[in-house]
């Protein structure tokens, strides 16, 4: 079986795990989603030639004919039904563990697996492989009468069961005459009765994600898809801190052979800020509220200084990049990065993602912590960096790690900065000042159209004085830099638009950068495109190319960062927050409004 990108997200803002379409777990880390891979199948070369080896937990079935495999309703929760060749079906339930109990939220480092019997009696065979040290061996086990502990990495495991242990340790297959339940979770007595709390936790965290999607403002089209990218960017929350991982993944390549291989299981600043744009949207603000608080504390230590461009989920600032050498990669390819060496970037739009994020809470009457004078006054040393740095050279926010360059992208987010904090004053009725952000933004204001209009070409360009393109000038109207009616910006778009688009999709960039030229199109970028060309009254279009998108999910209803030229095959760790944010914003832009069915 060829590894691909088809598979399942499952967790509850602390643990998180891939199921594929054979419903084995291949991918989960511990004790959280940028940890020690404890089944890391996912990086693999070929893991139907030597399957014991780099961790996996699977249930199968003797004689398997068909798998079936879909969420339940408005949840997280995978149901994959396996049928062997005499008829006989079992049912696999995997989730984690996510309601509300004594006052708080419980969600356990946990996963369960619930296997039932739906029609005859089939033979079934788990093996539950976790490894350690990424890769090296696997975990050490010791039994007891109803559980398997797993030791010797960061943190030992528990598996509790109502099946035979014996048959689990062997991993003998046994005829699934009764249901029998899974919890792997921490080290600790299981003290009630398994299978009755199992399926306790299964209806209670059904019923907390269907009342959360019901919280939900979404458009009348493509509900489920709006759903489902709503549920998974929640899952992509590390809800202890609040901090928002760009994906639950790490070195899928971004195309065959590329090298382009990167850790993305950390907080990106610049990636939260789309994410709580995107659930603002449709009206989450749990999770604008969470991550607001992981911001304040990143301000606070920069203490009017230097911000990274990315932190770890519990804001530790050195991410010091490496490689995992016990693993071979996705499909053998790799390296398997652990760790991002972005965080020693300069990336200056940087400044202007966490007012955008932050400014909200200034105007937004919902919120449990609205924003206050106090917290105006710990954002503005934000925004006399942006001030400071927006002609500043950066790496951009690609990231390029060979050059540097005055970017417009970074200009105009420093810009937003001190745009925003001008509505903010305002609203506060600091009027001084308004006046001095406004003033601070015209200048900036003033920089970028003079330096990175590009006269000879008819507009905007990538960097101050370049004629380069880049798919993040569609960005300009989003910010409101520009209006969309701005003969300039149609020019741009345009610009954009022949040079960069192939076939159906966007790329980032076209010219070579440290890993020589893109393969694969950006998949986010593609989505800007939609966007922009609603905006410029091309909707029919636009619709037709979200519909294209749309079709190039999983399974799961989930896209990557990348995707082939063709569309045959998606690249990039997975799933990718950027893409789902792209999806939620275009259909929410596309979508015909609720009251054509009233």
């Amino acid at each position: 079986m060829t590894q691909n990108l088809d598979l399942f997200p499952i967790g509850n803002c602390a643990a998180s795990g891939l199921v594929d379409r054979a419903g084995r777990l291949v991918w989960a880390c511990a004790p959280r989603v940028d940890g020690d891979p404890m089944f890391a199948t996912l990086l693999s070369d070929d893991p139907t030639e030597n399957p014991d080896t780099h961790g996996f937990w699977s249930v199968e079935v003797e004689n398997q004919a068909s798998v079936r495999q879909s969420y339940l309703r408005n949840t997280p929760i995978l149901s994959t039904e396996i049928t062997d060749a005499d008829g006989a079906v079992v049912q696999v339930l995997d989730f984690c563990p996510r309601y509300r109990q004594f006052g708080r939220i419980y969600r356990p480092m946990a996963f369960i697996r619930m296997v039932r019997p739906l029609v005859g009696v089939a033979r079934v065979r788990v093996r539950t492989r976790p490894m350690i040290n990424w890769g090296e061996r696997p975990a050490d086990r010791t039994s007891g009468s109803n559980h398997i502990r797993f030791v010797g990495g960061a943190t030992t495991l528990r598996l509790t069961t109502d099946a035979a242990v014996s048959h689990l340790l062997a991993e003998r297959a046994f005829r699934l005459e009764e249901p029998f339940s899974m919890f792997l979770g921490p080290d600790e007595g299981f003290d009630a009765d398994l299978a009755a709390t199992c399926e306790r936790m299964l209806k209670e965290t059904t019923a907390y994600w269907r009342h959360w999607v019901r919280t939900l403002s979404i458009p009348l089209e493509w509900q489920e898809a709006v759903i489902r990218s709503a549920i998974t960017l929640k899952l992509c929350a590390h809800e202890e801190t609040g901090a928002i991982v760009a994906a639950l993944t790490t070195s899928i390549p971004e195309h065959a052979g590329s090298g382009r291989n990167w850790d993305y299981r950390y907080c990106w600043l610049r990636d939260a800020y789309y994410v709580v744009q995107a659930l603002n949207r449709l009206g989450a603000a749990d999770i604008l509220e969470n991550y607001l608080g992981y911001l304040r504390n990143i301000v606070d230590c920069a203490a009017g200084g230097h911000i990274q461009p990315l932190y770890g989920v519990g804001m530790e600032p050195s991410l010091t990049e490496r490689f995992a050498e016990h693993l071979p990669g996705y499909r053998g390819m790799g390296p398997v990065r652990i760790g991002n060496q972005a965080h020693e970037h300069l990336q200056h739009d940087v400044y202007g993602q966490i007012i955008l994020s932050t400014v909200q809470a200034f105007f937004d009457e919902r919120l449990l912590r609205p924003a206050s004078v106090a917290d105006f006054h710990q954002l503005e040393p934000v925004g006399e960096r942006a001030f400071e740095l927006h002609d500043e050279p950066d790496a951009s926010l690609w990231e390029f790690r060979g050059r540097e360059n005055i970017h417009t992208y970074s200009a105009v987010m420093c810009w937003a900065a001190c745009d925003r904090l001008g509505n903010a004053a305002e609203r506060l009725g600091l009027l001084e000042r308004a006046a001095h952000w406004n003033d601070r933004a015209a200048k900036v204001r003033a920089a970028i159209e003079d330096r990175a209009w590009n006269a000879k070409l008819g507009r905007f360009a990538a960097t101050f004085g370049g004629d380069e393109l880049d798919a993040s000038l569609l960005q300009l109207v989003d910010v409101r830099f520009v209006k969309p009616d701005d003969p300039r910006m149609a020019a741009t778009i345009a610009a954009v638009e022949k040079g960069l688009r192939r076939g159906s999709y966007m790329l980032r960039y076209a010219i070579p950068d440290d890993f020589g030229e893109p393969k694969t199109a950006f998949n986010i970028c593609t989505f800007w495109l939609i966007e922009a060309m609603h905006l410029s009254g091309r909707t029919e279009e636009a619709r037709r190319l979200f519909k294209e998108m749309l079709e190039r999910r999983t399974a799961a209803g989930l896209l990557s960062e990348d995707i082939a030229f063709d569309g045959a095959e998606l690249w990039g760790n997975y799933p990718q927050t950027y893409s789902l944010v792209g999806l939620i914003n275009c259909a929410t832009m596309l979508s015909k409004p609720w009251t054509s069915v009233r």
